[in-house]
C-alpha cells in the first residue's frame, strides 16, 4: 500500500492492479486466517465478566456461542455466497476496470475458504468445549 501511495503521489504514476493486489491480498490475511485466528483465541471479546468465569462456565459460553451464534452464521454465509462464486468461476470473472486484476473469481473464493475453514474450526471448538462440559477433561482431572 506504501508503495502503491509513492507511486502514485510522488512520482504521478499507478496500475489499478497494483492497487487491486492491496485489497487481495487483505482478503486473503484476513478472510484465511480467521480461523487459525479463533483456533489461538485471539479474536477481541467483550471479557468483563467471561474473565472471572471458572473453566466450566468460560467452556458453556464457548460451546453455546459456536453452536448458536457462529456456526449458524459460517454455514449461512457458505449458503448465500455458494451461487456467487460458482457463478464468478464459471464466467472466469475479472476486474472491471482496465488494467486490472483478471481473476477476481479468486477474491471471491476467499468467501467460501473463510467460511468453511470457521466451520470447522467451530467444530473443532465444539468437541474440544464439549469435552470439558460433559466429562472428558473434568473426569481426568479428578483421577
Amino acid at each position: 500500500m506504501f508503495s502503491v501511495v509513492v507511486l502514485r503521489y510522488v512520482f504521478n504514476v499507478g496500475w489499478i492492479a497494483m492497487q487491486e493486489s492491496v485489497t487481495y491480498l487483505h482478503a486473503a490475511v484476513f478472510l484465511v486466517g480467521a480461523a487459525y485466528t479463533y483456533q489461538q483465541d485471539g479474536h477481541v471479546r467483550v471479557d468483563v465478566f467471561y474473565r472471572q468465569f471458572s473453566e466450566r462456565r468460560k467452556a458453556m459460553v464457548n460451546f453455546f456461542g459456536t453452536l448458536f451464534f457462529l456456526l449458524p452464521t459460517s454455514i449461512f454465509i457458505t449458503v448465500v455466497s455458494w451461487d456467487y462464486v460458482i457463478e464468478s468461476w464459471a464466467n472466469l470473472e475479472g476486474s472491471r476496470e482496465s488494467g486490472g486484476l483478471p481473476f477476481l473469481y479468486v477474491l471471491k473464493s476467499f468467501i467460501l475458504v473463510f467460511s468453511i475453514t470457521l466451520s470447522l474450526q467451530g467444530l473443532s471448538e465444539l468437541i474440544k468445549q464439549g469435552s470439558i462440559l460433559f466429562g472428558g477433561k473434568a473426569k481426568q482431572e479428578k483421577q
